[in-house]
């Protein structure tokens, strides 16, 4: 009987994780057509070289390898809730500057916002999967964190929102990744809540 339950949630597991690929390669298109759209209205080169953005991780990560799944769903987790406060303030930003001038870029926005949050949702259900729990703990730091810090000044913000949209597609990226990783049939991984072993 615990094999059949351990099947179905390794299949549960494999679907969710499909589900959130595809995700994370939507979002991440959208996301490459938005950071052209904002550096263009802003105008921004969008190869300028922008500083690591305030609160939210890098995508990139050493030892990625040994990395077991749970600790790749938490920081995406972190990771996605960071980029929905972020891109939630930029909203906010681009409606005082503009108002309802630029409605196309306020749109885009908000969608990329939209499927961040869906994502973020998404991650949360397979965070319950792994753990068999509920990630009310991280959900509650999320709360105490706060709002993202202010930038000083326009081109500040400008440079700011450059950065989060370019990390958030490195995200994109990494969340696939990561995803595909968690999909791989290792049940000795998946049970173990030690690093993963090395080859």
């Amino acid at each position: 009987m615990a094999g059949a339950d351990g099947a179905s949630a390794a299949l549960q597991r494999r679907d969710l994780c499909a589900r959130g690929i595809r995700l994370a390669g939507k979002m991440r298109s959208d996301v490459v057509d938005l950071l052209e759209a904002y550096a263009e209205r802003q105008g921004l080169d969008a190869s300028a070289s922008v500083a690591a953005v305030e609160g939210v991780p890098a995508a990139a990560v050493e030892r990625w390898d040994e990395q077991t799944g749970t600790q790749r769903l938490l920081e995406n987790l972190a990771a996605y809730r960071a980029f929905r406060a972020l891109l939630a303030q930029m909203l906010e930003e681009h409606r005082e500057q503009l108002g309802e001038a630029d409605t196309a870029l306020g749109r885009a926005l908000a969608a990329v916002l939209l499927q961040v949050s869906a994502f973020a949702y998404h991650l949360e259900e397979l965070l319950r999967l792994e753990s068999r729990g509920t990630p009310g703990q991280e959900e509650e730091e999320e709360e105490e964190d706060g709002p993202p810090p202010q930038p000083h000044g326009l081109f500040e913000q400008k440079l700011r929102g450059l950065g989060v949209l370019r990390e958030l597609a490195q995200w994109a990226v990494r969340s696939a990744r990561d995803l595909r990783q968690l999909a791989k049939p290792s049940p000795a991984a998946s049970s173990a809540p030690g690093p993963a072993e090395s080859p």
